[in-house]
């Protein structure tokens, strides 16, 4: 087994690192996150985070220069078993940004009944009590911070 001190090192970079939904929402809630998804265009199609910037794997490769600097992007993927997060996590914190992976992912967004968009739509599901960390109106409640599109797809901005 590892010396205690580098367990400890361990947990203390994950916790400043990981972020959970309940956390991420109130991030978002007050401005000082912007919420990136990560996973296919259809899977954004399918649903997806309101309020969240949409960026694939696949335009990683020329990082857009929408990409705000001033605040925390909070990377997510499908749900726990999907590391596609942490991929783009790599890559953004190797090009100066800071990044924290949402624990959970879509899944646990949805299944703490935080806002989503669906089809065109914005539907606030029930929440899960297995999963819900707290009962936190006003996180739920609170409006996603704006962030400008300029080319990637944005929850908020339908066609930029």
């Amino acid at each position: 087994m590892a010396p205690r001190s580098e367990l400890l090192a361990f947990v203390d970079a994950r916790l400043a690192y990981e972020i959970d939904v309940v956390a991420a929402a109130r991030a978002q809630a007050r401005g000082n996150a912007v919420i990136v998804d990560t996973r296919k265009g259809r899977s954004w199609d399918h649903g997806h985070v309101a309020g969240a910037m949409h960026l694939p794997e696949d335009a990683l490769d020329s990082l857009p220069a929408a990409l705000p600097r001033d605040r925390t992007l909070i990377v997510y993927g499908w749900g726990p078993g999907c590391n596609g997060a942490t991929h783009t996590a790599r890559r953004l914190l190797a090009a100066g940004f800071e990044v924290r992976e949402m624990l959970g992912g879509y899944e646990y967004w949805v299944r703490n009944g935080f806002p989503v968009i669906t089809a065109g739509t914005g539907p606030r599901l029930e929440s899960d009590p297995l999963v819900t960390a707290e009962s936190d109106q006003a996180v739920h409640a609170a409006a996603p911070a704006p962030v400008p599109g300029h080319g990637l797809r944005h929850a908020g901005w339908a066609g930029k």
